[in-house]
């Protein structure tokens, strides 16, 4: 099965970066090369996984959705969800918002759907997040998440059947 790991967020505004910290987790845990850098753009063909990391969801993304089986998006949250890591799956549905620069997964799937009359297999791992200044560094309570999140990722991957 083909899967597409696809974290986003803003590395510059701390917690809101979370994904690509959980990113590099589970790579580590394959022995992938990782660097420091913000760009990942990475394909595992052994486990036929590709990692990717943007700043956020765009429209343009919906057609690559059209190669993969599954997909995992990463995100931060805010504390909208009660928990701490909140693993929900996604389905197809064009949401509105009032911000012109927002696309949800669900809404990205629904544009996937609409060209290929395809949607992967999706779910959304968001990350709570408590600090949101310009820095590079997550708060100490994000950073403690970010095994854990990997971690549910990695179960995800090698549940093959879920």
């Amino acid at each position: 099965m083909k899967t597409l790991i696809y974290g986003y967020g803003n590395p510059d505004r701390q917690d809101d970066g979370v994904a690509w910290h959980v990113l590099r987790e589970i790579m580590l845990h394959y022995d992938l090369p990782v660097s420091d850098e913000l760009d990942v753009d990475f394909q595992d063909e052994e486990r036929q996984i590709d990692y990717d990391f943007q700043l956020q969801l765009t429209p343009e993304i919906a057609d690559d959705l059209d190669h993969y089986d599954r997909v995992c998006f990463i995100d931060a949250h805010t504390g909208a969800v009660p928990e701490e890591i909140h693993l929900e799956h996604v389905t197809a549905n064009f949401q509105k918002s009032p911000l012109t620069h927002h696309l949800t997964a669900a809404s990205l799937l629904a544009i996937a759907d609409t060209l290929h009359q395809k949607v992967p297999e999706t779910i959304l791992v968001s990350i709570r997040g408590y600090e949101f200044a310009f820095d590079q560094s997550l708060s100490a309570i994000t950073a403690s998440l970010t095994r854990q999140a990997a971690d549910i990722i990695i179960k995800w991957l090698e549940n093959k059947d879920n």
